[in-house]
């Protein structure tokens, strides 16, 4: 079965930890403290990179060209949860667990908003689906912060996810350019392959442990899955927002080029101002 919280692992290795002993409700298959003194969880700290990089990338071309601003909160939005991430990881603190898992919650609602059909962005249809996703992401963040309960908060997190994943392969059938429905098939396939790695963390850690105990040095940082499920959300969900903007310009019309540099796709638009439209 699909594990939906992190398998308890075995104590802080540091017996002087340098953040203090562990406060969050997860604790993931890495070691603690045993690359770096100042990092709790190394490669699950500094694989967020693949987080946050891709999204001041983004951030940056989009306030450049002028997109609609809901595409510059999806990115400011998972700028957030890498950051929050890294903090999570490198300290295993609850108030910087907090700092990774609720802007997941934001981000994803800002995507949801992101993806719907025209007609239901704006008027009166606008106006009810942005408060039902705020009631829905305030009062996930309100249970969650007073319950500590993690299952809850990955459930809610899934469900806006499914959300995203319906709605956007809807949309995905009807864009017209090979190459923006190519980066969604990619991003969403980046993002799953994540979540495997993600759920194998949390299902066979004790297999893990005793491959890093077999292993040659330099091959250890593969059996860190945690880490691979950032790689996989970072470069997926990047790819994602690029499928958003790309179908919104395309359906209103606005001239594009999907353009790579070392495999690594990203847009090309005229800079005009942004538009009033959210």
């Amino acid at each position: 079965a699909i594990a939906l919280i992190a398998s308890t692992k075995m104590a802080t290795t540091a017996a002087d930890p340098f953040w203090g002993e562990p406060t969050t409700t997860l604790d993931w298959c890495e070691n603690n403290y045993t690359v770096f003194e100042p990092i709790a969880e190394f490669w699950n700290t500094i694989s967020n990179v693949a987080i946050i990089l891709p999204c001041i990338f983004g951030l940056y071309d989009a306030v450049r060209f002028g997109t609609e601003r809901r595409f510059w909160l999806s990115f400011v939005g998972l700028t957030m949860v890498g950051f929050g991430s890294w903090m999570f990881h490198m300290t295993l603190l609850w108030e910087y667990q907090l700092l990774d898992e609720l802007p997941m919650i934001l981000c994803a609602a800002v995507m949801v908003f992101c993806i719907v059909d025209d007609k239901w962005t704006t008027g009166v249809r606008g106006i009810a689906v942005v408060t039902g996703l705020v009631i829905y992401s305030v009062g996930v963040i309100a249970y969650y912060v007073v319950s500590k309960h993690p299952i809850f908060h990955q459930v809610a997190y899934a469900i806006l996810v499914t959300l995203i994943i319906v709605c956007s392969h809807r949309r995905a059938g009807s864009v017209k350019n090979p190459a923006v429905r190519r980066m969604f098939y990619v991003g969403i396939s980046s993002y799953l392959a994540g979540f495997v790695f993600w759920n194998l963390d949390n299902n066979i850690c004790d297999s893990l442990h005793y491959l890093r105990t077999i292993l040659p040095s330099f091959l250890c940082p593969l059996t860190q899955f945690h880490a691979l499920w950032h790689v996989g959300v970072g470069f997926g969900s990047y790819l994602y927002i690029l499928f958003t903007v790309a179908a919104r310009a395309e359906q209103h019309g606005r001239a594009f080029e999907v353009r790579s540099f070392l495999g690594f796709n990203y847009l090309h638009m005229e800079p005009h101002s942004p538009s009033k439209r959210t």
